[in-house]
């Protein structure tokens, strides 16, 4: 079954706009890399001073999303998620959760 990689953001309050231009305008090759079947990038709630996201990631197998991992198209996609404008936004370093699917209907 499908494995489900995703990444938390708590992104200040004030810089949802700029987070979310970042993702819109980025160079994605998602769907170049074998394994690939699906992303979102996710809006939650609020918290203290923050709006939560999460990019939610569906790959066919575990061993797909840490071959991309471990790829160039990974490296070449992460190169500016250190750029002051990025970082200035975050509350913190993403947290990363994987998952594996047990059960799926639809």
């Amino acid at each position: 079954m499908s494995f489900i990689a995703m990444n938390r953001f708590k992104v200040r309050a004030g810089s949802e706009g700029d987070f979310e231009e970042v993702w819109r305008s980025r160079e994605s090759r998602l769907k170049e890399v074998p394994g690939f079947k699906e992303f979102r990038l996710l809006k939650g709630p609020e918290g203290d001073g923050y709006r939560l996201y999460s990019s939610h990631v569906i790959w066919a197998t575990r061993e797909d999303f840490e071959a991309w991992t471990k790829s160039d198209a990974f490296r070449e996609a992460h190169k500016n998620a250190g750029q002051s404008s990025t970082k200035d936004a975050l509350m913190g370093p993403p947290q990363f959760e994987g998952f594996e699917t047990v059960l799926h209907e639809g």
